[in-house]
């Protein structure tokens, strides 16, 4: 096994771990995952059938990625924050054929109890504050929180806010990395 688990951890048969992944105390990965390269997994993280799990990500405690979650490369999930697959769940009603897809992009972070409404794409590099809650898509690089979440700035790759206005044109360099980022109209890219 090129991955580890602690022995308090079930994996099901069938779930697909890359190389060097750590499987901490009391998490389950169900059959029909698949987890990628350098993964970390918390303690009481649920994995469900039908999702798919980027290289490099972080999942931290509390966190249960249900199914149709797909997280790209380097996404980090926060303590205890939330995941849902069913817009309109009822106990009584079977909605299990409404699973409707989420998508995290390649380095956004979702920030400590923030939760994630099924069926939107958080773009890459986007930062979630902790506590938010997404209910429509997010721009890549994009900051946002508070309940529903607002856009308040934009972030780095480094993970710090950039000093750019939410809309018009500007250009600004990362002090940490010296990466250029562009704002033209309302998104953000990173200049090579």
């Amino acid at each position: 096994m090129s991955y580890t688990v602690h022995p308090s951890a079930i994996v099901d048969d069938g779930a697909q771990i890359g190389e060097g992944s750590r499987v901490w105390h009391f998490v389950h990965v169900c059959g029909g995952a698949m987890i990628g390269k350098g993964v970390s997994l918390g303690q009481n993280v649920f994995v469900g059938n039908k999702v798919t799990i980027g290289d490099n990500c972080k999942i931290q405690n509390n966190v249960s990625v249900y199914d149709n979650v797909h997280l790209e490369e380097g996404v980090f999930c926060g303590p205890s924050m939330v995941f849902t697959n069913v817009y309109n769940p009822r106990s009584l009603i079977e909605r299990k054929s409404e699973y409707r897809d989420t998508l995290v992009k390649r380095g956004a972070t979702l920030g400590a109890n923030c939760t994630i409404v099924c069926g939107v794409t958080v773009g890459q590099f986007s930062f979630i504050g902790a506590g938010a809650v997404i209910n429509k898509d997010v721009p890549d690089y994009a900051l946002m929180v508070g309940v529903p979440a607002k856009q308040i700035g934009w972030m780095s790759e480094y993970g710090e806010q950039l000093d750019l206005p939410l809309d018009g044109e500007s250009e600004v360099r990362c002090q940490h990395t010296g990466a250029v980022y562009r704002l033209l109209n309302g998104a953000v890219v990173k200049v090579e």
